[in-house]
């Protein structure tokens, strides 16, 4: 018996947002959601030629499936326009992916008050905003959020003050709005552990080092992060709750 259109695409008819989506476990989740049969919208910042790439290839399955919306999230005041490009392109807005990050160290003694707003803007102010500018049209679709946090929110990472704290609001931001926003909009939080490791940042020995505090003795894949995501999108029982998705790292001493 084929599987039905419910069961192949069980986001059809909805729109999905994925900030920084263009690149790396934002395009992932990106392909996920699109494969899952919502209405994607790409949001980037300055990877416009990795954004049109990623359309152009979704769009050979789907045409007109895919939309492109440029924005630095850091402008606060233009995070309401652009949910309202989002409606305009697409007619609603279902599912909000808050994506976008930075992540670098900042040793105690070299950190700048730039590295503060940049580290805390895009993995709390900037999410928190755009949540707040989406959430009339969540509530009207009965929507969700999901939040990509970290495992680090709770385990300090050595060297990354600024990005840990960053990221222990981004967790709290999902519990709070969770209760805030109730009943309409579910939301919740994926926390990666090793997936990806940043360019030209760890040296072997320290991947090593990371994989031998990993049960499951390996990284994980941004498929790993992509499947959570959706898993949440359509868990309709499930809210304010924050999934790690890490080897069983975070059980580690």
């Amino acid at each position: 018996m084929p599987e039905t259109h419910q069961t192949t695409r069980p986001l059809a008819g909805r729109t999905a947002l994925v900030t920084g989506g263009a690149t790396r476990v934002g395009a992932a989740i990106g392909r996920t959601l699109h494969a899952a049969g919502a209405h994607l919208v790409i949001h980037y910042r300055r990877s416009a030629e990795h954004a049109e790439a990623l359309q152009a290839e979704l769009e050979q399955h789907r045409p007109g499936s895919v939309t492109l919306v440029q924005g630095d999230l850091l402008e606060t005041a233009t995070l309401p326009d652009l949910i309202a490009r989002v409606i305009a392109a697409s007619g609603r807005l279902d599912v909000l992916v808050n994506n976008a990050s930075t992540f670098y160290p900042t040793p105690i003694g070299e950190a700048t008050e730039a590295h503060w707003q940049d580290l805390m803007g895009t993995n709390a102010k900037a999410p928190f905003f755009l949540a707040q500018a989406a959430a009339s049209e969540l509530t009207k679709r009965q929507g969700c959020i999901v939040n990509l946090v970290d495992i680090h929110a709770e385990r300090p990472h050595r060297a990354h003050p600024i990005y840990s704290m960053a990221k222990a609001a981004n967790a709290m931001m999902v519990k709070t709005l969770a209760r805030e926003l109730a009943p309409a909009v579910r939301v919740n939080g994926v926390a990666p552990g090793a997936i990806l490791w940043p360019e030209n940042f760890f040296e072997d020995a320290d991947r090593l080092a990371i994989l031998e505090r990993i049960p499951l003795n390996r990284p994980g894949t941004t498929q790993d992060i992509a499947d959570t995501v959706l898993f949440l999108a359509q868990s309709g029982y499930i809210t304010g709750q924050i999934l790690a998705v890490d080897g069983g790292r975070s059980v580690q001493q």
